[in-house]
């Protein structure tokens, strides 16, 4: 959350403001105008203004949050730590600190994941979950403009999702059961190319990303 609200903000930066504090109240409101108005009092902000800025909805509000979260993972690592990372170790980091920022707020994000499940909602929860695998990548200092920029992030997408599934319900010290998850699964990216290769080499045979992805979602090794 911003420092300070402007004295005359724009809905957007009310929106930017109080998204941060809305997982928390989400977590015993739910997604909804009571968790808002919460938020604001919180915060010290009018009342109507926050109802105005947040009048679109719970999946809009969960977007809002997971903004805040994107720009939070983003200000973990500067430019040059990252570079410093080999390629795998890039993807672990900016994913983990996207875990850390959602780490205070599980109950929030559980409410959130439920919503988002909703057939309704679906085709906009993959639109987050691509906003947020693209920004990784490009954190990482992925620059292809061919198709693997869209495999790179449908992959990362899917394996995203597969781990906040298992780190809702992890109890292990220190998250060491979803890392380890994340570990298996960041090798399945890594690996990907290699899979392409051997795969689409043979004569008739096809490659099929719905089928890939799909396999990532299991927790097995």
């Amino acid at each position: 959350m911003p420092a300070t609200l402007p004295e005359d903000p724009t809905l957007d930066e009310v929106r930017v403001f109080l998204a941060p504090a809305l997982a928390a109240q989400a977590a015993f409101d739910g997604w909804n105008e009571k968790a808002v108005l919460a938020a604001a009092d919180l915060a010290d902000v009018d009342a109507d203004l926050a109802r105005l800025a947040f009048n679109d909805g719970p999946v809009d509000m969960i977007d809002a949050w997971f903004l805040a979260v994107d720009e939070q993972m983003t200000a973990k690592y500067s430019a040059d730590e990252l570079a410093a990372m080999k390629i795998r170790q890039r993807i672990k980091a900016l994913v983990e600190a996207r875990l850390e920022a959602v780490a205070a707020d599980r109950e929030g994000l559980r409410r959130a994941v439920a919503i988002l499940a909703a057939p309704p909602h679906l085709r906009r929860a993959a639109k987050m979950g691509w906003r947020t695998a693209d920004k990784m990548w490009r954190l990482a200092g992925d620059t292809a403009t061919d198709y693997n920029h869209y495999t790179k992030r449908t992959l990362l997408s899917g394996i995203y999702a597969s781990t906040i599934s298992v780190f809702l319900d992890d109890d292990s010290e220190g998250y060491a059961d979803t890392r380890a998850f994340l570990d298996r699964r960041i090798e399945n990216v890594m690996q990907f190319e290699k899979v392409k290769a051997k795969v689409t080499g043979r004569g008739g045979d096809r490659f099929s990303m719905a089928r890939f992805v799909g396999r990532l979602r299991y927790r097995g090794t």
